[in-house]
């Protein structure tokens, strides 16, 4: 008796895709960028878009003879705040494509993508200084086009008037101050995607409630809070607890713009606050290092963006990354837009 064959839906289906995806660290002290999405674009030629958040099941260094060195991993930040910066960019982007292609809606190029650099350090040395995977005989794929996002701007005079046809035109980067100089790459200055998400929203109220000042006057015969006062039993406790609930944990836990210490916005991952990628992992290699292997774990990396920082002796150490199969057209990755 033959056995019944069991019937998968195509929406279950798991559909090939590379796993495995080997990379040559350079040699020396180096600071290196991964794409993940166009890394899986050229590896299984099909278009991933950036705005994917990739999971990674691990890293994996490979490393010969005696070497030594460390090996650094950042990411985008993991946060909330990140999220919503690229949400509210990429849609600000996209309406910004929809107004101009209105009348035009036939030139829309068929793999228009929001894409960003990590930050100015990642806009300074372009697309074109990513790492690329390697085959089994050691030899760099070959990339194809992979361009950055624009944002073109209108200029205003600094009395606020409209200087009409004058634009300038910039690209994104997710962490750190915007306009942080042309790069010398693409041309282009930066906008940063955290300060300006933090730029369009309001701030907290400098005390939460912001209570009148007479809450705890509920002693004597003329009390401003009489309500409070009507339950007075003869002590103090009430209006020493009041005195407490006005005057302590009525501010925010972080610090923000207006706070009566700072100026200007506080948000992780913007320009005065953490400026920088987030930290993931860390490795020590040493000549010990037993079988010349070390391995970094895993996580969830938003757009896919990875940052090596290595101080590598010796030539020929590869970085393994390994991908996780799912069915995001075969890998284990949601949209930015879920994140």
């Amino acid at each position: 008796m033959g056995m019944a064959k069991r019937k998968y839906s195509k929406r279950s289906k798991i559909e090939p895709a590379v796993l495995t995806v080997p990379f040559v660290l350079p040699d020396g002290a180096a600071v290196s960028t991964i794409d993940l999405s166009q890394v899986a674009s050229l590896i299984n030629r099909r278009f991933y878009r950036q705005g994917i958040n990739w999971a990674v099941a691990g890293f994996k260094v490979i490393f010969p003879g005696n070497a030594t060195g460390s090996l650094s991993i950042a990411q985008l930040p993991n946060t909330w705040i990140m999220a919503n910066s690229w949400e509210k960019s990429m849609r600000t982007w996209s309406k910004m494509n929809r107004e101009a292609l209105a009348e035009t809606e036939s030139v829309r190029p068929k793999f228009l993508d929001f894409k960003i650099y990590a930050d100015s350090a990642h806009h300074t040395a372009g697309y074109g200084a990513n790492l690329l995977p390697i085959d089994f005989a050691g030899t760099p794929v070959t990339v194809g086009e992979w361009s950055a996002s624009k944002a073109s701007i209108p200029l205003v005079s600094p009395a606020g008037a409209f200087q009409p046809g004058e634009t300038v035109e910039r690209e994104f980067i997710a962490v750190g101050a915007s306009y942080p100089g042309v790069s010398a790459a693409t041309g282009f200055d930066a906008l940063s995607l955290i300060e300006g998400y933090a730029a369009s929203r309001g701030l907290p109220n400098i005390a939460d409630p912001n209570t009148p000042s007479d809450a705890p006057d509920i002693g004597g015969g003329t009390p401003e809070n009489w309500m409070q006062a009507i339950f007075n039993e003869g002590t103090d406790q009430a209006s020493d607890v009041l005195e407490d609930l006005t005057t302590e944990n009525t501010i925010a836990p972080y610090p923000f713009e207006n706070d009566g210490t700072h100026t200007d916005t506080m948000y992780p991952g913007g320009a005065n606050q953490s400026p920088t990628l987030q930290y993931h992992d860390s490795a020590i290699i040493s000549a010990t290092t037993i079988g010349g292997v070390t391995t970094l774990k895993g996580g969830n990396f938003p757009c896919g963006l990875i940052r090596i920082a290595s101080v590598i002796d010796t030539k020929g150490t590869i970085l393994q990354v390994n991908l996780v199969p799912g069915n995001h057209r075969g890998y284990l990755c949601e949209s930015m837009t879920e994140m």
